[in-house]
């Protein structure tokens, strides 16, 4: 599966797109404008997003790459 099948398969299920939920983490304080916050592992957003969107792992990594920085 394609990144953008991950991020396509992650607002279907979620209503959210990857920005949205970029937007919430840093809300959340897990990230911030360049990336993850200054001592948040992965693991606290796959942990969040696993939790209160449903997503699998490896659509919640999918999210921390495009935190961490990743289009494509």
């Amino acid at each position: 599966m394609s990144f953008q099948a991950y991020l396509d398969n992650i607002q279907s299920k979620t209503g959210q797109s990857p920005d949205d939920l970029q937007a919430q983490a840093i809300d959340k304080g897990l990230a911030d404008d360049a990336g993850l916050a200054p001592g948040v592992k992965a693991g606290a957003v796959i942990d969040w997003l696993k939790t209160d969107f449903g997503l699998g792992h490896g659509h919640a990594m999918a999210i921390v790459a495009w935190i961490k920085g990743k289009r494509s």
